[in-house]
């Protein structure tokens, strides 16, 4: 008789069937849903009148559902990936999307389709990681950030599954996880994500630029770490 393959646990913020859970499982180990932080919608307008823009800007589902409701019939929106156009939930909106489904690659996209430059509005998150603004300052391409929404802990705080590591996917997730997770293997989802946990007294034991492909890349490679010794 086979005996049966131990799959170390690993908390994320996502559902069962996500895509990323999808890669936590392909990369050996077992993804166990933890939702513990909720989104909190700022109430902020749009910087400038979204019908004088060139284009809008979504970095995540979380800012295209808060947004959706406020915009114009037929505006060009750039958006980072499919789950985000998804999130828009428009069919009256010109959605396009990068090459891959990373914030360089809506850079790229955005020089592509508006060689020229011009004003644009980028929807995101009070604490994403402002490539964009970064890349596009002194250029043609004027970007406008624009606060959709914020994350917090959830209240009741839920407690912790038993687990062998946690992901943390953002700088907050990060900076809840540090003090719940001393004792467990920490990764993080992006540099800004990283920093928090060692800000928070908690050095992650290794992160990956945000990317499916190389999140299934560290996680694989430290399980083969940790088996063989």
């Amino acid at each position: 008789m086979t005996p049966s393959v131990h799959h170390p646990r690993l908390a994320l913020a996502r559902p069962a069937q996500h895509p990323l859970a999808d890669t936590v499982r392909k990369a050996g180990w077992q993804p166990v849903p933890y939702s513990f932080t909720s989104l909190r919608v700022t109430g902020a307008a749009p910087p400038i009148l979204l019908n004088r823009i060139q284009a809008l800007l979504v970095l995540s589902p979380s800012g295209a559902k808060v947004a959706s409701p406020n915009l114009p019939e037929g505006l060009t929106c750039l958006v980072q990936g499919a789950g985000t156009a998804d999130a828009l939930g428009r069919e009256d909106l010109e959605v396009h999307l990068p090459s891959e489904a990373c914030a360089e690659a809506l850079w790229e996209l955005l020089q592509q389709r508006f060689p020229h430059g011009g004003e644009f509005v980028l929807v995101r998150g009070e604490r994403s990681r402002e490539y964009l603004e970064v890349a596009a300052r002194g250029s043609a391409w004027r970007i406008h950030p624009w606060v959709t929404h914020h994350e917090a802990a959830r209240e009741p705080f839920p407690p912790m599954p038993k687990v062998e590591g946690v992901l943390a996917m953002s700088p907050m997730q990060a900076e809840i996880l540090a003090p719940l997770a001393q004792d467990l293997q920490r990764f993080a989802w992006g540099e800004a994500t990283a920093e928090a946990f060692t800000r928070a007294g908690a050095p992650a034991h290794a992160h990956c630029e945000p990317k499916p492909s190389l999140l299934w890349a560290m996680l694989a490679q430290h399980l083969n770490a940790q088996s063989n010794p």
